[in-house]
């Protein structure tokens, strides 16, 4: 768990700092043809090398989720030569149209990794659950969360004796992040909202999700959300931070005022999707607060920007306010 303290310079200085030579992976890369690679679930395996799970959209149009992996976290990529985790609508006809946008969190309880992910389908994107081992085989429970839902990750510990998973339904309330809890993983209920989307003209107004899973933090879940702005030229992905409670995470402690990251560079404003950040991983360093945070940029390709736990919960505390609800 990540200790807290204020850093001199952590509320003025740019949150997350863009890897130079970005993007880091592009469908350049691939050992097979592919349209783009985007959107990367990432964890650090026991060996030490970084997995990226990334969401790879092949030339007919349809995605998949194919592994690389590098020993440290920047280069030196190895690719499965073909996809790790490919859509199966014979056995899951909710897959019937691709998967999408993978997050990953460690069960110490299991000692598996759950991965969930968007299954698409004729009925719109809903979320599903596969485990793994070894990230070779892996156990599908099929669609957990009907549509329309997406933008889910697990939290790494049951809450009270439930799992505990964070998403974001489409309602008639709007597109808000939910909690769901289960006791098997399979059997979900006590929906709840935890962070609703501001209204007006708020940068995070209309439309927010989950990004990577959420970071656990003496203070409570670090959680890098993002919302989704309706412009003249299209929409805008930014990201923003919120703080929930460890033992009640449908609370949310803290919430920003403004968003902390952007697209700014070239590969970030053009793409397939213009002007698009959109992380579903991050790894720590061993001295557990640098963030090694991989997202998608446009669409098109997988950057990497690095950022401090400790600097993130102190802007939290000097550019938001203690909140007791979940009322934006």
């Amino acid at each position: 768990m990540i200790e807290p303290t204020r850093l001199g310079g952590c509320t003025d200085v740019a949150l997350f700092t863009r890897y130079a030579a970005n993007p880091i992976l592009s469908r350049a890369d691939w050992p097979y043809p592919v349209n783009s690679v985007f959107n990367a679930a990432a964890v650090q395996l026991p060996d030490g090398d970084t997995l990226l799970l990334c969401r790879v959209e092949d030339r007919t149009g349809l995605s998949h989720l194919c592994s690389a992996r590098s020993a440290n976290g920047v280069d030196g990529w190895r690719i499965d030569p073909q996809p790790t985790l490919p859509a199966s609508p014979h056995d899951f006809p909710e897959e019937i149209w691709g998967i999408e946008d993978p997050r990953i969190t460690y069960l110490p309880e299991l000692e598996q990794y759950a991965i969930a992910y968007t299954s698409f389908a004729r009925g719109g994107p809903g979320v599903s659950l596969a485990l793994t081992r070894d990230f070779r085989s892996f156990e599908r429970f099929g669609v957990i969360m009907p549509p329309e839902d997406k933008d889910a990750a697990l939290l790494p510990r049951r809450i009270n004796g439930y799992w505990a998973m964070i998403h974001r339904p489409m309602t008639t309330l709007g597109a808000h992040m939910w909690i769901s809890y289960s006791p098997d993983l399979r059997h979900w209920g006590n929906h709840k909202i935890i962070l609703e989307a501001r209204r007006g003209g708020w940068w995070d107004a209309n439309k927010i999700g989950l990004c990577s899973p959420p970071i656990e933090t003496s203070k409570g879940w670090l959680t890098i959300y993002h919302g989704v702005r309706q412009t003249a030229s299209g929409c805008l992905y930014r990201l923003g931070l919120a703080l929930f409670d460890l033992e009640n995470p449908e609370v949310c402690l803290q919430r920003g005022d403004s968003w902390i990251f952007g697209p700014e560079a070239p590969y970030e404003r053009s793409g397939d999707v213009h002007d698009v950040v959109f992380p579903c991983g991050q790894t720590i360093g061993p001295e557990g607060d640098t963030i090694h945070l991989y997202y998608g940029a446009a669409d098109s390709c997988i950057a990497l920007a690095t950022g401090s736990t400790r600097c993130l919960l102190a802007w939290l505390d000097a550019h938001s306010e203690t909140r007791k609800s979940h009322k934006a």
